[in-house]
C-alpha cells in the first residue's frame, strides 16, 4: 500500500492540473471573444462609428385633409370657458344632480305628476330613481370640468369649472350651454390666440339663458373683431355624415375629435322635462370640458352645440349629444332680444306621452293628442276646447304626436292665432285658439288659484322670484301637511341661487307656517332685505325623506 500512495497522488495532481489548464484555455478564448466583438484591440481604443450615416428630417409635405382644414378655420372661433363659483350660505346643502348643477337634496317633482305638458318643463328624472342611479352613474351627466360627478357640495368653498363655446360674433357674442355659466359669480373667457398663462382670460357677462334647451349667450368685450363660425343647417344632415367637435375636454384646449352622426331627433329627458330636447347624436369623442363647444360638418358649419354624454364613468363611451344647430339659432335670436328670454307658444294643455295602442283604439284615433288637462282660463278653455278632446291638426296639418304639437304651438308668437281640429265622441270639430305666452299662461294658473288679491303675490315674485299655488288636497294628504308648491322659478333669482325648483312644496319660512297662499304671503310680506330666509320644503314624491332646510341671505 504504501508504494501505490504515491502513484495515486500523482496521477490526481496531473488530472488538476490539466483541469486548470483547460479552464485558463477557455477563460482566454472567451477574453478574446468578447474584445473582438467589440472591436476591442487594446485598452487605449475608442467605439468606432465613422461606417454610420446620420439621419436627416425629410423636405416633405403630407397634403391636408379636410379635418385638418376645419380644424384650423374653426379652431380660432372655440374658445375657452372658465367659471368661478364664490363661497354661499355654508348652512345650505347642495349636491350635483343629473343636470350637472347644484340642486336642493329632494328633486323637484311635477305635483300633478304629469308625463307631458305643453307648460314649463319640469325638474329631470334619471332611469333608476332619483339623480339616474341605475345601470350606470349619470344618465344625463353634463360637462362641468371642474365639478366631480359624486359628492356633495356644501357651499362653503369657491371652486372652478371649465367648459367650451363659440364665437358667432365678431363683437364678442358667444353661444354656450346653460349649465356652463349657471350658478356662476365669474365668467372667464379665454381665444385660442390668448397667452397661456395662469390669467383665467377675459371677463364675460350673461345675456341670456334658456334652461329648456340648457343654452346661453355670453359676452366679452373687445376693441377689433374676432373669429367667427359660420351656422349650418342641421335638418339638412343625416346619419352617418362625417363630424368634428373641438373644445376643452379635461382642460386640454383646441382638442379636436371626429365621428359620425349616429341618430337624430333622440329625446333622452322623459315628459315635459326633454320637450325642446331633440339632440343629434354623435360618437365623435366628448368629454367633460367639451360642454357649449361646436359640432361641425364638413363644410366648416356648426350644426350643433356639445351638450351631454351618456356614460358609466363621467367620460367618454361613444355616445354625445349636441343641440342643433337651427333651434341653437332661434333660441339665440330671442336671447339677444331686448327681453333677453325665450317666449314660446302655449295653448294651455296637458297630456301623457306614450300612451298604449289600446287607448287609441278606444279613443278612436292612431295620430293626434289626446288632451288630459286644459288650464282654467287659458287658451284652449277660452276656445273650447276639453279633456279627452283629441287634437288631431292645427291649421290643417296633421298633428302625428304630442312632440309634433309643443314644437308647432311653442314655435309661433303669442298673439297669433290657429286653427285647430279636434275630435269629440267620434265627432269632427275644429275652433280657433289665440296663442298665449308659455310662462303668462301658467303664472295665470297660479293667480286663478290665490284667494287673494292678485298684486299682493308680487312680493313673493320680487323678493323671491318665485309664483306658488296651494298643493291640492291630495297631496296634502300624502304629505301630511299643508303647503304652497312652486309653480315657477325666475331665473336668477334669491330662490333660483338657492335650489329651489316647480315641484317643491314649501310649508314654512323663518319658522312660520305657510300652510296656503294667503299664510304665504303675510311671511313673504314681511320679508326685508338684509335678513335670512330659510325655507323648510318637502318633495311631494319622495315624503319619506322628510323636511329639508333652504335658505340664505335675502339681497
Amino acid at each position: 500500500m504504501s508504494s501505490i500512495q504515491p502513484i495515486v497522488e500523482r496521477m490526481r495532481a496531473r488530472r488538476l492540473t490539466s483541469a486548470f489548464a483547460v479552464l485558463a484555455t477557455l477563460t482566454a478564448a472567451i477574453l478574446v471573444g468578447s474584445y473582438t466583438a467589440h472591436g476591442v484591440h487594446g485598452q487605449s481604443k475608442q467605439d468606432n462609428s465613422s461606417d454610420a450615416t446620420p439621419l436627416k428630417i425629410p423636405n416633405t409635405t403630407v397634403a391636408p385633409n379636410a379635418f385638418a382644414q376645419i380644424a384650423q378655420q374653426v379652431g380660432p372661433a372655440v374658445v375657452n370657458i372658465n367659471t368661478r363659483t364664490l363661497p354661499k350660505d355654508a348652512g345650505v346643502r347642495r349636491r350635483p344632480n343629473p343636470r350637472g348643477r347644484t340642486a336642493p337634496v329632494p328633486q323637484a317633482p311635477d305635483d300633478d305628476d304629469q308625463d307631458g305638458s305643453d307648460g314649463p318643463p319640469q325638474a329631470p328624472q334619471g332611469p333608476g330613481g332619483q339623480g339616474g342611479q341605475g345601470n350606470f352613474q349619470d344618465f344625463f351627466n353634463r360637462f362641468f370640468g371642474g365639478q366631480g360627478p359624486d359628492g356633495p357640495d356644501d357651499g362653503g368653498s369657491e371652486h372652478d369649472s371649465l367648459g367650451s363655446g363659440f364665437i358667432v360674433d365678431p363683437k364678442g357674442y358667444i353661444i354656450t350651454n346653460n349649465h356652463v355659466v349657471e350658478k356662476a359669480d365669474e365668467i372667464y373667457v379665454k381665444l385660442s390666440t390668448d397667452p397661456d398663462t395662469t390669467d383665467l382670460g377675459r371677463k364675460a357677462r350673461v345675456i341670456g339663458v334658456d334652461k329648456a334647451t340648457d343654452l346661453a349667450v355670453i359676452k366679452i368685450e373687445t376693441d377689433k373683431a374676432l373669429p367667427s363660425v359660420k351656422l349650418g343647417n342641421s335638418d339638412g344632415t343625416a346619419v352617418g355624415d362625417w363630424v368634428i367637435a373641438i373644445g376643452s375636454p379635461f382642460t386640454l384646449s383646441q382638442t379636436v375629435t371626429a365621428g359620425i352622426i349616429s341618430a337624430k331627433n333622440r329625446t333622452i329627458e322623459p315628459g315635459a322635462a326633454g320637450q325642446f330636447q331633440h339632440f343629434i347624436q354623435t360618437d365623435a369623442a366628448i368629454n367633460p370640458g367639451n360642454s357649449g363647444g361646436p359640432l361641425l360638418n364638413m363644410n366648416s358649419e356648426v350644426i350643433g352645440v356639445n351638450t351631454a354624454i351618456y356614460t358609466q364613468s363621467s367620460g367618454y363611451q361613444g355616445i354625445g349629444f349636441a343641440m342643433p344647430s337651427n333651434t341653437v339659432v332661434q333660441v339665440y335670436n330671442d336671447l339677444i332680444s331686448p327681453s333677453h328670454k325665450v317666449t314660446r307658444g302655449s295653448i294651455g294643455i296637458s297630456f301623457r306621452e306614450g300612451l298604449s295602442g289600446a287607448v287609441g283604439r278606444v279613443y278612436g284615433f292612431k295620430n293626434g293628442v289626446l288632451v288630459q288637462e286644459v288650464t282654467p282660463g287659458g287658451p284652449a278653455d277660452k276656445a273650447g276646447l276639453k279633456p279627452r278632446d283629441i287634437i288631431t291638426t292645427i291649421d290643417g296639418r296633421s298633428i302625428k304626436d304630442g312632440n309634433d304639437l309643443v314644437a308647432e304651438i311653442a314655435s309661433r308668437h303669442p298673439g297669433s292665432s290657429a286653427r285647430i281640429g279636434y275630435m269629440r265622441d267620434g265627432k269632427e270639430a275644429a275652433t280657433t285658439v289665440t296663442i298665449g305666452d308659455r310662462d303668462k299662461v301658467f303664472s295665470e294658473l297660479a293667480a286663478n288659484n290665490e284667494e287673494t288679491p292678485q298684486d299682493k303675490g308680487n312680493s313673493a315674485e320680487n323678493k323671491l322670484g318665485i309664483a306658488v299655488r296651494d298643493v291640492t288636497s291630495a297631496t296634502a294628504e300624502k304629505l301630511g301637511t299643508t303647503g304652497v308648491v312652486i309653480v315657477t322659478v325666475r331665473p336668477g333669482s334669491f330662490a333660483d341661487q338657492q335650489g329651489l325648483e316647480p315641484g317643491l312644496v314649501i310649508t314654512r319660512i323663518n319658522k312660520l307656517g305657510t300652510g296656503n297662499k294667503t299664510q304665504f304671503d303675510k311671511v313673504v310680506d314681511g320679508l326685508k332685505s338684509g335678513v335670512d330666509v330659510v325655507f323648510e320644503i318637502v318633495d311631494p314624491k319622495h315624503p319619506e325623506r322628510g323636511i329639508n332646510f333652504v335658505g340664505g341671505t335675502l339681497p
